[in-house]
């Protein structure tokens, strides 16, 4: 597809200043609404305003195929797409109304529906980034099997900025459910990690679990005919207007993250046995079907947390509130992290940008 005038000028911008940043060993900072610059390395230098790349380059309801622009707002892709009756599966968080498609790839992040649907990595069929060299690269295309060699366009996924501009994004669409209802049962967290496992294992239409606060809540959606019956199977309570509980947990405006405390994020197996980290059972909530779990809880009872997470086959970091990398994210095996050197020097050769 040709660029547009807007585009290429937009483009070129980029490409100069990526050029003048690597000729003088200066850095960029890749930046978008900032959003999430909480959860990703420090990013100094000249900036790369992406909020002007915005748009929604192509979309084809009938196909689930969506390409846009990175500067475009995640929630104006949410409203074109739910007019055509489709979704991001993934549920992304926002975490502010200015959030843009490029910060969502960049950081990798997904919602409620993660394990259920699949991460955000999943949807993406292909991108363009310009990389430390200011080159402008496409990788993947519009259909899901297109793939010849190494997937670049997962691996930008999560990237953090440290590899290039995101400058474009196809991804593949669902349809939104016909029904969803959520069941709230009053349950102790083994209870509820031992039913998040059961349930979901017995092929109930469960697309969201969290526990937290004593409760545990079960989303459901569907065909209306396997809503009803996985709701009058599981019982419990219906909870009225699901669809705001649920968007307040993915943008973490729940009650459980208010306050200034570290918030701690861990990964484990989903069956991982319920360990009482924190000080109470009310600093813990878990999501994902067991297989995320958060914690309120001090910088210096990290290197605990982590103890136990290496223990069920996961890791934990500082998702809020940390005041360095070490904090945020544990260091990688030393053949991961020569791999990933690798890859960094071949997309940014002459460290134009962050590093995790």
């Amino acid at each position: 597809m040709c660029l547009t005038s807007y585009e290429q000028i937009m483009i070129e911008h980029w490409q100069s200043q990526i050029k003048a940043a690597a000729a003088k060993g200066a850095k960029l900072a890749i930046r978008g609404s900032g959003s999430k610059a909480f959860c990703g390395p420090v990013a100094n230098g000249e900036i790369i305003d992406t909020r002007e790349h915005v748009g929604i380059v192509e979309y084809e309801p009938n196909e689930l195929v969506i390409v846009v622009r990175c500067g475009t707002r995640i929630a104006d892709v949410e409203k074109a797409m739910a007019d055509a009756g489709q979704m991001l599966a993934f549920e992304p968080p926002h975490f502010g109304e200015h959030a843009t498609i490029g910060g969502m790839v960049a950081s990798g992040l997904s919602g409620p529906r993660r394990p259920y649907a699949g991460a955000l990595r999943d949807f993406v069929l292909g991108c363009k980034v310009l990389d430390g060299k200011g080159d402008h690269l496409s990788f993947g295309g519009k259909v899901m099997k297109n793939v010849a060699g190494f997937d670049v366009s997962r691996l930008l996924t999560g990237s953090q900025g440290t590899l290039g501009v995101i400058t474009e994004v196809a991804f593949k669409c669902l349809p939104v459910p016909k029904a969803q209802q959520t069941r709230v049962f009053e349950f102790d967290a083994q209870t509820a990690i031992e039913r998040m496992n059961r349930w979901y294992g017995e092929a109930n239409p469960i697309t969201a679990t969290t526990w937290v606060g004593g409760k545990l809540y079960v989303r459901l959606a569907g065909a209306a005919p396997a809503v009803q019956s996985a709701a009058a199977n599981l019982g419990g309570e219906a909870l009225a207007i699901d669809a705001d509980w649920w968007r307040n947990w993915r943008e973490q405006k729940h009650e459980f993250f208010a306050g200034d405390q570290p918030l701690i994020r861990l990964a484990c197996k989903s069956t991982a046995a319920w360990s009482d980290l924190a000080s109470n059972a009310e600093q813990q909530a878990i999501d994902w079907g067991g297989a995320q779990r958060w914690l309120r809880a001090s910088a210096a009872q990290l290197p605990a947390v982590r103890a136990w997470a290496k223990t069920q086959g996961g890791h934990a970091g500082i998702f809020r509130g940390a005041n360095s990398e070490a904090e945020r994210s544990e260091p990688l095996q030393t053949a991961l992290a020569a791999v990933q050197a690798k890859i960094k020097a071949s997309f940014d050769p002459y460290q134009v940008f962050s590093s995790l």
